[in-house]
């Protein structure tokens, strides 16, 4: 059975804008890679309703699982929440548990839960919310969209809460070589290889080093013995060069 496939939503005007080096993505492909769900794409969107709910539409009918960063804090700008509630339907209101959660976190440091941090209490229909041990205000999952906030160490703990409750699959594995030689070198000789190993991925990483031209072939999937026979063969094909 194939592994269950996964885009990842980045949203904000600070990344379009190269304000702000996007992280999430990053953090989360590695994390969705052991987890054994695919990741297929990564999209990034303006703080706009329009832009987000047609994103959020468009990847979650074609993926098993979509997962959105950014756009879920107290300010005027932060509208995912309503995007992915106009996307599926549903209504948004404050919701009791997200409610007492985030009245709690305010209490016990002596913060007033004012209008704008009653807004992260905001929750769309039935969705689940997805806990936040940092701040406090909860991301969610409401079908198969998952609502995380933009912050890289609130983003990283709500993955952690959420990853275990998904389905995966198989792992994704992978080996390299690194080899001396230019990629138009050794393009034919790794091109027959990869159609022998239909069922791997073979990436060609071309470098230069001290003026000289090299290429990183990495091999990649979930059958790690099929992965050693395709390494072999590729160390067959180009004999002394370092592993």
């Amino acid at each position: 059975m194939p592994n269950p496939t996964a885009a990842i939503l980045i949203i904000g005007d600070e990344i379009l804008s190269g304000r702000t080096r996007e992280a999430n993505a990053h953090y989360l492909a590695g994390e969705l890679t052991r987890a054994g769900i695919d990741l297929k794409e990564i999209r990034v969107v303006p703080d706009g309703m329009e832009a987000i709910a047609s994103a959020v539409n468009a990847l979650r009918a074609a993926h098993t699982h979509v997962f959105t960063s950014g756009g879920i804090g107290p300010t005027h700008d932060d509208i995912t929440a309503d995007a992915v509630a106009a996307a599926f339907g549903v209504p948004l209101s404050i919701r009791d548990d997200a409610r007492a959660l985030l009245a709690a976190h305010y209490r016990e440091r002596g913060m007033e839960f004012n209008a704008p941090r009653q807004r992260m209490a905001r929750v769309p229909g039935d969705a689940i919310l997805i806990d936040n041990p940092i701040s406090a205000a909860p991301g969610f999952s409401i079908g198969n969209v998952h609502v995380m906030a933009g912050v890289p160490s609130i983003f990283q703990a709500m993955v952690a809460s959420l990853l275990p409750r998904l389905t995966g699959g198989s792992p994704m594995l992978s080996q390299s070589l690194r080899i001396d030689q230019g990629e138009g070198v050794i393009a034919e000789r790794l091109g027959a290889l990869a159609a022998a190993f239909p069922d791997l991925s073979m990436g060609s990483y071309p470098f230069i080093q001290n003026g000289a031209y090299g290429t990183n072939i990495v091999i990649r999937g979930t059958d790690p013995a099929r992965i050693d026979e395709a390494m072999t063969q590729l160390a067959a094909l180009f004999p002394g060069e370092p592993a």
